[in-house]
């Protein structure tokens, strides 16, 4: 069993970013913390019946087109608030090429 030097010792949270890294688990860890963010910007998540994420392009399937009116008005303040969350979340991986931050959100 190798002991850890103290100068190679690590936080723990960069230790865990190190590792979602090396197996490739960030993009889908980002596309998680994405749909949570809308969840939690938009309160709409009893409605939501599908969420897509591409190329910063946010697609959200509402079951209420009330639901939906509604949110496509709020539909900038809501991306805004979403990236927010992102920006503040300690899981999301701000650097991922593949998956980062919400540049579009489209309601259907």
């Amino acid at each position: 069993m190798s002991r850890m030097e103290r100068k190679t010792a690590q936080p723990v949270g960069d230790a865990l970013r190190a590792w979602l890294k090396a197996y490739h688990l960030t993009p889908g860890l980002n596309t998680q913390r994405v749909f949570a963010a809308w969840d939690q910007a938009s309160g709409a998540a009893p409605y939501t019946v599908r969420r897509f994420y591409r190329d910063g392009i946010l697609f959200i399937t509402l079951n209420s087109s009330v639901i939906r009116s509604q949110l496509n008005i709020q539909r900038q303040f809501l991306l805004e608030k979403v990236n927010a969350i992102l920006a503040g979340d300690e899981l999301f991986t701000q650097d991922e090429p593949l998956v980062g931050y919400v540049k579009e959100i489209r309601l259907k």
